[in-house]
């Protein structure tokens, strides 16, 4: 498998090219009263019967999933034309196979990809297609093997539904990526200070200021925000708007914890193949964060998309 996984790269995929995404906000997750029980159905029936949307593209945010209550799903919603929805109320229904009994609703919050202005950087600005916001719900994954899903909207304004079909995922396939609670990978980070020119080891313009500590210097003494992107080179469109938001962070927490973002390639090359950090981590895929606490433990970890809010989450269970 390729860096850019298939999952991943579809989150985005859809945009490229298109018109201008709707303005994203952060929004509450919907009540899960307000969408229908499933009632024995399955997704296939529940689809047919609420009126299936062909003008909707629905692109899961990551690749690896873990079998286990409250899992962090996220997706984006894009319609035929390439445009990115952010407004609707949403609830995702999952079948662990093609003819399982689904099970939801499960309510999806809106996490805004945003960051203040000063933080916003010109790769994002000067990208229409830049990823904007996702839909994020806890889903209950309490089997392995595929997983079939299904979303569902409401109008905000007219209270109508419609589905969508949602690629399907692989739940507890074998991966070497850390979880939570597992020791995270002892690595060097290249350093300012190492490499003279920070333009080896970072695409965004301008460039990060989360090169200044080595992780292997910090692990095990504070808590570390480590972070795998590539805001250039990143098919997803995500990479972009993820550093954005860990440099935000930085600024606010940067006395409390070490920010370290670490690029994809080497030589910042697709073509010469992944940095040896992404292989210690296990990585298949980017963008990764990676919230280690100060016994050098994963406290969190998300792949794709996440937002200001969400990190300030992760930072909160590390004491920052």
């Amino acid at each position: 498998m390729t860096v850019l996984a298939v999952g991943v790269v579809a989150l985005f995929a859809a945009g490229c090219g298109g018109g201008e995404s709707k303005e994203s906000a952060q929004a509450p997750a919907p009540e899960a009263t307000e969408f229908p029980e499933t009632e024995g159905r399955t997704l296939r029936e529940i689809y047919e019967e609420y009126r299936p949307d062909n003008d909707l593209a629905v692109f899961p945010a990551g690749a690896v999933f873990e079998k286990g209550k409250k899992q962090r799903f996220a997706a984006a919603v894009f319609t035929a034309g390439g445009d990115q929805i952010n407004d609707a109320d949403l609830v995702f229904y999952a079948a662990n196979g093609p003819d399982a009994k689904a099970k939801g609703p499960y309510p999806a919050r809106v996490e805004d990809l945003t960051t203040k202005p000063q933080f916003e950087s010109r790769t994002v600005a000067s990208d229409p297609d830049s990823a904007k916001a996702v839909y994020v719900a806890d889903i209950d994954f309490d089997g392995t093997g595929e997983y079939r899903l299904l979303a569902m909207l409401k109008d905000r304004e007219t209270g109508a539904l419609r589905t969508a079909l949602v690629s399907s995922i692989q739940v507890g396939a074998d991966s070497d990526v850390p979880k939570p609670g597992d020791k995270a990978p002892l690595v060097d980070t290249p350093t300012v200070d190492d490499v003279g020119d920070v333009s080896k080891i970072d695409t965004r313009v301008p460039h990060s200021t989360m090169h200044d500590v080595n992780f292997a210097d910090v692990l095990g003494k504070k808590p570390v925000v480590l972070l795998f992107a590539t805001p250039a080179l990143c098919t997803s469109r995500v990479c972009g708007p993820v550093v954005d938001v860990a440099e935000q962070l930085k600024a606010e927490k940067g006395d409390k914890a070490a920010f370290i973002h670490m690029e994809v390639y080497n030589d910042n090359d697709p073509q010469k193949g992944i940095r040896p950090q992404l292989e210690a981590f296990g990585l298949q895929s980017e963008p990764w964060l990676f919230v280690i606490d100060e016994d050098g433990r994963v406290s969190t970890r998300i792949e794709g998309a996440y937002s200001v809010n969400e990190l300030e989450q992760a930072l909160e269970k590390v004491g920052v």
